[in-house]
């Protein structure tokens, strides 16, 4: 059964039903405009945990175990789960969902992996091979920068290109139209799969001139693949660009002849107040466009108010070595098609 669209693109002959989801946060991230819509925020940034590392493996932890109770679901019922974060081998993810028993993908897409784990799970239950998976992943501010830039004691001054690693996490139910309730759901129609970019930047506190090329190749191809124009969308909603990255997308994507700039929005410009709250380009990290999906994207979906979103959730590919090499910082964006039905 060829489900394939023009290059990069999967359309479901099956739509696959978003059937909960749920997000966790931190007290800045509740202190935000999102901060009513996220299930749980938790003030205390260890988690009651002894580091950043454990900390973030409870909001990931957390978000699932929220998004199974609003389904009636036990973690028994899920086939399996694809979860991404950004520490070394994956550890928030595998540490919090080892703690539920669920049978386990662990997948890296750096702050796409939104995009990442939700594309793979959908084909995972289209397919036939899972009745019901979990997508989800998990950030931290602490955690990444300790990662990624300079411990926290160390306080080390940040540019105005720079974004605030959101602390938090997201998870999404998926399972099989049939069954479900025909009208008042949210499915994924189909997927885009980004290619990598390089540009040659080089600076990681300006990850939205790294990420933006990605994002317009991912947009440009999606809907050159499902042969849609921008504006049968209400949204195009990227991950986290901030408000540097979003003027070279708008550039980019006008060189071919795309104005995408009456109905974009960046995920990382929605879930912090950048006057009240001083976060510089935006809002940033895995659980940047996951918290926000989660707590803006699919309620209005939910509600009908919008019917049909291009989630492009956006990632840097770098690691410590590469960046202490001086290597440019590769990106990466996937494209997930959402619509009320």
């Amino acid at each position: 059964m060829n489900q394939m669209a023009g290059k990069q693109s999967v359309r479901f002959r099956e739509p696959v039903r978003i059937i909960s989801h749920a997000c966790t946060g931190g007290s800045k991230e509740g202190e935000g405009p999102l901060g009513k819509s996220i299930d749980l925020i938790v003030e205390d940034p260890l988690f009651g945990q002894d580091n950043w590392e454990e900390s973030e493996s409870q909001f990931i932890r957390s978000a699932c175990e929220i998004a199974l109770k609003k389904a009636g679901r036990k973690k028994e019922d899920v086939r399996m789960a694809f979860s991404g974060d950004l520490l070394g081998q994956l550890i928030a993810s595998s540490f919090g969902i080892k703690q539920l028993n669920i049978p386990y993908y662990g997948v890296y897409g750096a702050c796409s992996s939104a995009g990442v784990t939700l594309s793979m799970a959908a084909m995972a239950v289209n397919g036939g091979f899972a009745d019901l998976a979990l997508a989800a992943c998990s950030s931290h501010f602490a955690s990444a920068e300790k990662e990624f830039r300079f411990p926290l004691g160390y306080g080390n001054q940040r540019p105005y290109s720079a974004t605030w690693t959101v602390t938090g996490a997201g998870a999404f139910l998926l399972g099989n139209v049939a069954g479900q309730p025909e009208q008042g759901g949210v499915v994924i129609r189909g997927i885009t799969t980004g290619k990598i970019k390089d540009y040659g930047v080089q600076d990681p506190f300006n990850m939205g001139a790294c990420m933006a090329p990605a994002a317009a190749d991912t947009i440009y191809q999606s809907l050159e693949d499902f042969q849609m124009k921008v504006s049968d969308f209400d949204h195009i909603v990227t991950g986290d660009l901030g408000a540097v990255g979003q003027k070279l997308l708008f550039s980019l994507l006008g060189e071919n002849g795309m104005d995408i700039t009456a109905n974009h929005m960046d995920c990382g410009m929605q879930i912090y107040d950048e006057e009240q709250q001083d976060t510089h380009a935006g809002g940033s990290g895995c659980a940047c466009s996951a918290v926000v999906l989660s707590g803006m994207i699919l309620p209005k979906l939910f509600s009908g108010e919008w019917n049909r979103v291009l989630f492009v959730p956006t990632g840097a590919l770098l690691s410590q070595v590469s960046s202490n090499e001086g290597r440019t910082i590769p990106s990466i964006a996937h494209g997930v098609w959402l619509e009320h039905v």
